[in-house]
């Protein structure tokens, strides 16, 4: 036992020590890397399928070409509904949105207010105003032109009234009065 100990003490001994306690350090290395590359493993076949169809690279490579033809779609598509937008606003601006309508008695003879005046305007405050003035024994129907807010012709008292209550302020709904 002697003789053992002192092989062991010596620096050969030593060295055959240090290098068994490395030897088995990358052995417990090498398990661990191996545990680790199984479950990389498993988790790419989850994703790509079985392992020796498709690899990782060429899987994100296609999924880079895919995603760069789902962006130029979704621009295009985006350009393109900015573009209908814009044909639709141009639309809606020139669409009837403002309206009014007073109603008066033209005769004054307690008839119930059957007369009225109707403002039809868009966002410009451009359009016409419909008149209808009933007496007992005949109605007439009178249309004037609206530009601007402005009557092509002069504008009764209750057609300006029609025209200021189609023109409310922003965020204000419609007004009437009966």
């Amino acid at each position: 036992m002697a003789a053992m100990s002192a092989t062991v003490l010596n620096t050969q001994g030593i060295i055959a020590i240090a290098a068994g306690g490395v030897a088995v350090v990358a052995l417990l290395t090498a398990f661990y890397l191996a545990l680790q590359l199984r479950r990389l493993r498993a988790a790419q076949s989850a994703v790509l399928g079985p392992v020796g169809k498709r690899d990782l690279v060429n899987h994100v490579l296609g999924l880079q070409t895919a995603f760069e033809g789902l962006q130029q779609f979704v621009e295009g598509t985006a350009a393109d509904l900015h573009q209908r937008m814009e044909g639709v606003q141009r639309y809606l601006d020139n669409a009837i949105s403002l309206r009014s309508l007073v109603r008066y008695d033209a005769y004054n003879e307690q008839s119930g207010r059957q007369s009225l005046s109707l403002a039809l305007l868009d966002r410009t405050r451009s359009g016409v105003v419909i008149t209808c003035i009933h007496h007992r024994e005949q109605a007439r129907v009178y249309a004037k032109q609206v530009v601007g807010g402005k009557g092509e012709y002069e504008l009764s008292p209750e057609e300006e009234e029609a025209v200021e209550l189609a023109s409310p302020a922003r965020d204000e709904p419609p007004r009437t009065r009966a």
